[in-house]
């Protein structure tokens, strides 16, 4: 679904008056607001290809309508989003969920959208149609070499349908690990791992990273085999250069201190980037910023003080993705939601008063480091983020234009009432 851009200018209109209000009220207030714009603006998060489609749990999944029912369609999804927020410029594949049948004509559809391949992810948690050994017990870790070979395999053919794309990182992870005391030699599971690992990463072009995607528990539940940051730094420290920690917010035990591990992991130079989610007790995939969106805040106050310190590209420094999944809200919406929420706490955290934070840090003035950071916090930055997307060409009120356009019905007119999107 191409969206006209004469709709989006139509639309702006209407809002045009008052956001220039909001917008003169903020700025007044912020000494660098163009350099924040700018940042803004080159800002790009990638949308998942399988988070076009209703989600579910273990209990059951309610499929939505008019989803995407094939790659194409998943491509159009992205392109609406993209072209009305202007920061999702970017598609992330799962495969086997969604292999390419034409790598070219594929390119030159995203293409027309605006939207380049970010990582590709491979899948061993799951058995395939027609696969020839089962990952029930585990992939890379398993003790039997056959199905550890197997998995390789897989992570390579990932790589290779990367290439063919132009993505330049390969993501990993990994369900293995096991359910009870006992059932799992810990060491033997950890040197398989690493030597599967090992494999991946010998087949990693120049100019492509691999990251290695940690989680606390699920759908392992006595142990995980790559389970925290530690072990995750542990395999990409040993692997090399091109290996990174991927840190999925979703992926922790209850109250860790994220933002702590974002500054240790960007110290050591591991940092990989960001499976954005949120949660209230676990890997719950809820909408970014939508139970606690001061965390994300700390989170990208640690991101935008240890990429100024190392002088790197806000924008393409790390990678930024949307891991989420769920059975409530329409897909599309909820990825212009999770956008959003990236987008304010980015911008919050760009606005921070970076010198007096620093000064206060210095001489332990723990009441006014609280301030400083609430101040930006409570800082109402919409207007600023609705002005990049305007200055690039996006929607004032992207998710209102969605709706009031009838974007939903129109997808369910063309795809039908009772559509299922691919790999859910």
């Amino acid at each position: 679904m191409l969206l006209n851009s004469n709709l989006i200018e139509e639309s702006n209109k209407a809002f045009l008056g008052a956001h220039s209000n909001a917008y003169s009220f903020v700025a007044d207030t912020i000494p660098e607001v163009e350099e924040v714009i700018k940042k803004l603006v080159a800002f790009q998060v990638a949308i998942p290809s399988w988070a076009l489609g209703t989600g579910g749990t273990r209990f059951g999944r309610f499929s939505g309508s008019g989803e995407p029912g094939n790659l194409e369609q998943k491509i159009e999804d992205i392109g609406l989003i993209h072209a009305l927020n202007k920061s999702s410029g970017a598609i992330s594949l799962h495969i086997p969920w969604d292999i390419p049948s034409d790598a070219q004509a594929i390119k030159e559809l995203a293409a027309q959208h605006g939207l380049l391949f970010d990582a590709v992810n491979s899948n061993t948690f799951q058995d395939q149609p027609g696969q020839p050994l089962s990952y029930k017990f585990g992939s890379l870790q398993h003790v039997d070499k056959a199905v550890r070979q197997q998995a390789v395999e897989h992570n390579i053919e990932v790589i290779n349908q990367g290439v063919a794309l132009g993505s330049k990182s390969l993501s990993i992870w990994l369900s293995d690990g096991s359910c009870f005391p006992g059932q799992l030699n810990f060491r033997k599971a950890w040197q398989n791992t690493y030597e599967g690992l090992q494999q991946i990463y010998a087949a990693l072009p120049e100019d492509w990273k691999v990251f290695v995607e940690y989680k606390a528990y699920e759908p392992n539940f006595y142990s995980t085999t790559v389970g925290d940051w530690g072990q995750s730094l542990l395999f990409t420290s040993k692997l090399g250069p091109k290996a990174y920690t991927l840190v999925d917010l979703g992926h922790h035990l209850p109250n860790a201190n994220i933002e702590q591990i974002v500054s240790l992991l960007m110290m050591e130079n591991k940092l990989a980037g960001f499976h954005f989610n949120d949660s209230k007790y676990g890997d719950d995939d809820l909408t970014v910023g939508s139970i606690n969106p001061y965390q994300l805040f700390l989170i990208f106050n640690e991101l935008v003080e240890g990429m100024d310190a190392k002088g790197m590209d806000h924008a393409t420094g790390l990678a930024w993705m949307i891991d989420a999944s769920h059975n409530v809200k329409d897909p599309l919406e909820d990825l212009l939601q999770s956008v959003e929420a990236i987008m304010i706490a980015y911008a919050q955290a760009l606005i921070i008063d970076k010198k007096a934070l620093v000064a206060a840090q210095d001489i332990n003035d723990v009441v006014a480091v609280q301030e400083i950071l609430q101040q930006a916090y409570r800082t109402d930055v919409r207007p600023i983020v609705a002005e990049a997307r305007l200055r690039d060409g996006g929607a004032l009120h992207p998710l209102q234009l969605f709706r009031s356009i009838a974007a939903r019905q129109q997808l369910i007119k063309v795809r039908g009432q009772k559509t299922v999107a691919t790999g859910l």
